[in-house]
C-alpha cells in the first residue's frame, strides 16, 4: 500500500506475526533501475519473508528488478496489474495492463528467466467493461502460460476513469465467487484472495475456497488482528503477543534510527491503530502524534504513551 507499508511498518508488523507474508509498497521499475536502491528497497532481516511488489511494463527492465530483487534477500518479487491510478495509466502499467494480457505474460516471461525467487501477479477480476469471468480467467490462462504460477487476485473490478484510486477500494462489488471459481477451475495455480477483509475468522473461511488471503487496508488500521495469525493460519505453536509486548519490542529499532536523525513520527505514524477500539486508544494516539515530531524524540515517547493506556489493556492478550 501506497504510504503505508514502508520498512518501519512492517518491522512493526514483525512484532506482531512472525510468519505472515509482508509486501512492500508497489516501486516502478524506473525509480529502481534509476533511484537510491536502498531508500527505495533497504529492509530488516526481521521483516523477511518479504515480497518486493514492483510495477512497470518493460520485460528487459524488470527483468533487472528481479535481479536486484533476489540479490538484496528478497523472497518474491510481485508484478502489480491491480493499480488504477491515473498516475500510474500514464506510465502504462498497473490495472490498465490488464487488457493486453500478452504484454504480462512477455513481462512475466522475462522476470522468471532471470529470477531465482517465486515471480507473482497481482491483478483485479476486470477493468471497465472488460469484466466477465471468463476474460479473467482468459487473462490468468495467459499469464500462466507463461510460468507464472502465483495469482493475487483483488475480488473487485477497477473503473480506470471516473473514479479515485479510493473509490475503485469500495464502490464495485466484491464478487468472491469469481476468484473462488477461477481457483476451482485452475488447480494447479496458487491462488490468493484480497478485497474486504477485516479478520482472521474470515480469512479461515476463504482458506476452504483458495490458498491465501491477502489483507490490506484493514492491517493498517487494526494491525493486531495479525497477533494471532501464526498460532490460527500457520499452526505455529505459540502465544500471541500482547500490544504491551509490541510496543517494547519496537524500543530497540526505534532508538536506532532516531541516534539516526530519522523522525520519531515517521516509525510511529504506522503504530497510532495498535489499541485501535480498546480502552486508551486516543490517549495513545495524541500522545505520539504531538510529542513524536519533536526533536530528539526516542522510546521514551512510546514508553509515555503506553503509560496512558489501562493496565488492564496492557496485561490483555486480545
Amino acid at each position: 500500500m501506497m504510504d503505508h507499508t514502508d520498512r518501519h511498518f512492517r518491522y512493526f508488523m514483525r512484532q506482531i506475526t512472525k510468519k505472515t507474508l509482508l509486501y512492500t509498497e508497489m516501486v516502478t521499475s524506473a525509480a529502481i533501475l534509476h533511484g537510491d536502491k536502498e531508500r527505495l528497497l533497504g529492509f530488516s532481516p526481521e521483516e523477511k519473508p518479504l515480497v518486493l511488489q514492483v510495477g512497470g511494463d518493460n520485460p528487459v527492465q524488470l527483468a533487472e528488478c528481479t535481479r536486484i530483487a533476489s540479490d538484496m534477500g528478497y523472497d518474491e518479487i510481485n508484478l502489480n496489474v491491480g493499480c488504477p491510478s491515473s498516475r500510474v495509466q500514464d506510465g502504462n502499467f498497473g490495472a490498465c495492463l490488464m487488457t493486453k494480457p500478452y504484454k504480462v505474460a512477455d513481462c512475466v516471461a522475462a522476470m522468471i528467466a532471470e529470477a531465482n525467487i517465486p515471480v507473482s501477479v497481482k491483478h483485479r477480476i476486470g477493468v471497465d467493461d472488460i469484466d466477465s469471468y471468463e476474460h479473467m480467467a482468459n487473462f490468468v490462462s495467459i499469464v500462466a502460460s507463461a510460468g507464472c504460477r502465483i495469482f493475487n487476485v483483488h475480488a473487485r473490478k477497477a473503473w480506470l476513469k471516473g473514479l479515485s484510486p479510493k473509490e475503485n477500494r469500495d464502490i464495485p462489488p466484491l464478487r468472491y465467487s469469481d476468484v473462488h471459481r477461477l481457483k476451482a477451475e485452475f488447480p494447479h495455480l496458487f491462488i490468493e484472495i484480497n478485497g474486504g477483509f477485516l479478520n482472521l475468522e474470515q480469512v479461515c473461511t476463504q482458506l476452504k475456497s483458495v490458498d491465501a488471503v491477502m489483507i490490506g487496508r484493514a492491517a493498517y488500521d487494526n494491525p493486531y488482528i495479525f497477533a494471532a495469525a501464526d498460532s490460527l493460519i500457520y499452526r505455529e505453536k505459540t502465544e500471541a503477543p500482547t500490544r504491551y509486548q509490541i510496543v517494547e519490542a519496537m524500543f530497540p529499532y526505534v532508538d536506532k534510527w532516531a541516534a539516526k536523525g530519522l523522525k520519531l513520527n515517521k516509525i510511529t505514524r504506522h503504530m497510532l491503530q495498535l489499541f485501535a477500539g480498546q480502552p486508551g486508544s486516543r490517549a495513545w494516539k495524541q500522545h505520539l502524534t504531538e510529542y513524536s515530531c519533536r526533536e530528539g524524540a526516542s522510546s521514551q515517547v512510546l514508553a509515555q504513551a503506553l503509560a496512558l493506556v489501562p493496565i488492564k489493556q496492557l496485561e490483555a492478550i486480545h
